[in-house]
């Protein structure tokens, strides 16, 4: 207080993120160590230095700084933390888990593994979705990827839908499921990695699942894809006749030509 008057965080900052924010007040903190306050002589910076000689050691495991929760997984693969809906991969349905509500963000554990992370929301009743953890569950039912909601509003790259498209017309509901493989490897791999595979497979017409996956592999391995030719029977099959001595001397001629 200044005069009666609050200093800190005065005007109140804007931030597009918390890292943002607490980027801004450690490099203002810092700005502030050289200046001096109150009728000390001494800086901020020095009395600061001082006082943490003087702390206890930091604890071995640091400290966390949120809430944890009990809760239990829903039928529909859903955790409720402070009326709001989180999803978890479906093969958690019905497990009793651990909900850690940090400032930004929601963790979900089983046991000691995460099975979840998502933005936290504060809007009460809301449903935050994430397409990836039903897609397990899709890839068994197959008929139900163009109805279900948590997949409504999934922007992906015009890439996906080519394939899907190829997919389909080749192998009918086989290449929805397919599709739904596809989707699936982004479970592993990021999204640009993917929808680069795919890309390069519908360029070597090499349309499957399989093709996907091994040149996705093949990239992340900065390597060159091995893919079994029999696999793909629509493409066109090579042509190779045998040499004649003629066709060197038109070699000959073209040679000569140049």
């Amino acid at each position: 207080m200044k005069n009666g008057r609050r200093m800190f965080l005065t005007p109140v900052p804007e931030a597009a993120s918390y890292e943002e924010l607490n980027a801004r007040l450690e490099a203002d903190c810092r700005t502030r160590q050289a200046g001096h306050s109150g009728r000390h002589a001494e800086t901020i910076g020095k009395r600061l230095a001082a006082d943490l000689a003087a702390f206890r050691p930091l604890p071995a495991v640091p400290f966390e700084p949120c809430e944890k929760r009990v809760a239990r997984v829903s039928s529909t693969a859903l955790v409720r933390y402070r009326n709001v809906d989180y999803p978890v991969p479906v093969q958690y349905g019905h497990r009793a888990v651990v909900v850690k509500g940090f400032v930004p963000e929601v963790v979900i554990l089983n046991g000691a593994e995460e099975i979840a992370r998502h933005p936290r929301s504060y809007e009460d009743g809301d449903f935050v979705y994430n397409p990836l953890h039903y897609l397990a569950l899709l890839e068994r039912k197959p008929g139900a990827l163009d109805q279900a909601v948590p997949l409504q509003g999934w922007k992906l790259p015009e890439v996906f839908s080519h394939l899907r498209r190829l997919l389909e017309d080749r192998m009918g509901r086989k290449g929805k499921r397919e599709y739904i493989q596809v989707l699936r490897l982004m479970e592993v791999f990021r999204q640009e990695d993917v929808a680069a595979a795919a890309g390069e497979a519908i360029k070597l017409g090499a349309v499957s699942f399989d093709a996907v996956k091994q040149i996705v592999l093949a990239r992340i391995e900065k390597r060159q894809p091995v893919l079994d030719i029999s696999a793909y029977p629509h493409l066109p099959k090579p042509d190779v006749g045998s040499t004649k001595a003629a066709d060197y001397g038109q070699l000959i001629e073209m040679g000569r030509a140049a």
